[in-house]
This record gives C-alpha cells, sequence and structure tokens, in this order.
C-alpha cells in the first residue's frame, strides 16, 4: 500500500488527487440555472455540477436597483459574501427585531446556517454585485413567507 492509498486529514484521498486539473471558469460561462429567489439574480460558478467540487459552492449575486430579495435562508451551509459593487444592505432577525448591515465594496459578510436574512439594494440608480461561497457543493436555498419563518434543519 502507498503512503497516498488512506486519506490523511489535509491531505489527498489519493495520488490522484495531487495531479487533478485546475478548473477555469471564465466570466461569461457562470450559469444561471441555480436556485433562485425573489428579487435577485444567483449566478453559479464552482460546484459539483459545473467543476467537480466536493464541498464547495461558489457563485455571485446580482441585486437590481431599489430590489430586494425574498426571505430564505440556505439550510446547513455556511455562507461568505464578498461586496464587489454597490451598498447592499443585509437584513435579518435579531432579539426580535429587523438588524439591518449596511455594506459598501470590499465588505464580507458571513451568513450561519439556517439564519433566515434577505438582501436589498437601497441604490436607485447602481446594482449590487457579491460574491458568495458556501460550504456545500449544492446550492441550497429555502425561500420563506418572512424573516419570522419558524426554520428547522429539515427545510
Amino acid at each position: 500500500m502507498t503512503p497516498y492509498a488512506r486519506p490523511v486529514m489535509g491531505t489527498p484521498e489519493s495520488f490522484d488527487d495531487w495531479h487533478a486539473p485546475l478548473r477555469h471558469v471564465r466570466a461569461a460561462d457562470v450559469s444561471a440555472d441555480t436556485s433562485q429567489t425573489s428579487g435577485m439574480r444567483r449566478f453559479e460558478a464552482i460546484s459539483g455540477k459545473a467543476t467537480g467540487s466536493r464541498d464547495l459552492w461558489m457563485g455571485e449575486t446580482h441585486v437590481s436597483p431599489a430590489a430586494r430579495s425574498g426571505d430564505h435562508h440556505h439550510g446547513k451551509a455556511e455562507t461568505a459574501i464578498y461586496v464587489v459593487t454597490g451598498h447592499p444592505v443585509f437584513v435579518f432577525m435579531e432579539d426580535d427585531r429587523e438588524t439591518r448591515i449596511e455594506t459598501g465594496p470590499g465588505d464580507y459578510i458571513f451568513v450561519p446556517p439556517f439564519v433566515p436574512h434577505r438582501e436589498e439594494n437601497p441604490s436607485p440608480d447602481e446594482e449590487a454585485v457579491v460574491v458568495i461561497a458556501r460550504t456545500t457543493q449544492e446550492a441550497i436555498v429555502v425561500n420563506l413567507p418572512s424573516l419570522r419563518a419558524q426554520v428547522t434543519p429539515d427545510d
């Protein structure tokens, strides 16, 4: 048995994993064929379907000027967000009241699993674009009737 035949934490599962090719997804090749929420457009770049990713989903979200997304959560996935353009606002419930985080280019947001939230773009003329990474290679999106909706791990 070679030293590469068994999985070791922090190393590839096999010798072949050391030689897997890098995957290049061009901007023109990102796909809108992913779960969507009203008021925004999601584009998938890195996923099991697009690149063979095992544990990661990455893409971008666009929110039009003066628009807001529907309320939603991303199931068991942790979500990291990087603001590219615009000044999106991220809204969630805290102590039974809506809390708003106003952002700008270069800012980051972390969304824990199962946390209901929405994105808003208060600008009347500038689109808000963010890059999103999730800890699952599937684009989990659970649309909700409100931020106060009861969320369970089965969602």
